[in-house]
């Protein structure tokens, strides 16, 4: 839409496509782009047309990280402001893990420190073999702090320490092996093999979709007999929807 300035946002085919839109600033992330992030996000959540959601980064890189300049005007800032600017920045984080869309990162080039955050905050995390993952903050004495949480989830703990403590940037490959991110395609038929990916994502069930979702999130760090207590709940209520009717029908007549 025209009153983006800093991302791109469109709809085709049920996929909505979020890219950032600052190339020349390798996608750095400021206040304003992480702003039309989430508004792109909460459009997104409410398009009826919606089944998917991409996020993609134009140029050579998805995103290199927060602007340091933006940064370094907040350091002479009050804890308050900065802590405010902080929580912008872990919201998104929250609204991508409460969509109830699919959400997948496509990935080229690098993604770094915050821009590594937001692609590896997406439900499914597709690169391609030439892009490159890493937390470089502590280089220049940084925390890559919000983005921890998403790491740890991810990958062993002595391996998120040492990727966050090293600042050491990987491979798409090493970060496919240690369960960083979902799939790795070739360079030359990346564009195809996320397009094929998404629409095939696109063609299941968006309440089955929504519902897995929802629940994969909520059992992250509950208890086993309320996990299995979350499950009866959310079974009970799939079977109620029109997707689930459908799908059982179809299967019963060919069989």
């Amino acid at each position: 839409m025209s009153d983006y300035r800093k991302v791109l946002y469109s709809v085709d085919e049920g996929v909505a496509r979020i890219t950032l839109n600052r190339p020349e600033k390798r996608n750095a992330l400021d206040d304003e782009t992480i702003a039309e992030i989430r508004r792109a996000l909460a459009e997104s959540a409410k398009g009826e047309a919606v089944r998917v959601v991409l996020i993609t980064g134009a140029g050579t890189d998805f995103c290199a990280g927060a602007d340091l300049a933006a940064i370094e005007r907040l350091s002479r800032g009050t804890v308050i402001e900065n802590v405010s600017d902080a929580r912008q920045f872990g919201d998104l984080f929250l609204e991508m893990r409460r969509h109830p869309r699919p959400i997948i990162a496509a990935v080229r080039g690098r993604a770094l420190a915050g821009g590594c955050g937001i692609a590896t905050a997406a439900d499914f995390v597709l690169a391609a073999e030439s892009a490159q993952f890493g937390y470089p903050e502590i280089k220049i004495g940084f925390v890559p702090a919000m983005v921890m949480a998403i790491l740890r989830r991810s990958v062993s703990e002595k391996r998120a320490l040492e990727l966050l403590a090293t600042g050491e940037i990987i491979p798409a490959s090493t970060a496919l092996e240690i369960g960083m991110i979902t799939r790795v395609f070739a360079d030359a038929a990346f564009e195809s093999e996320v397009l094929s990916y998404a629409a095939q994502l696109a063609a299941r069930s968006s309440s089955a979709l929504a519902l897995t979702k929802s629940l994969f999130y909520q059992i992250d760090t509950v208890a086993f007999d309320a996990a299995l207590s979350a499950g009866v709940q959310t079974n009970a209520l799939a079977r109620l929807t029109e997707d689930c009717r459908c799908g059982i029908q179809k299967f019963l007549k060919k069989s």
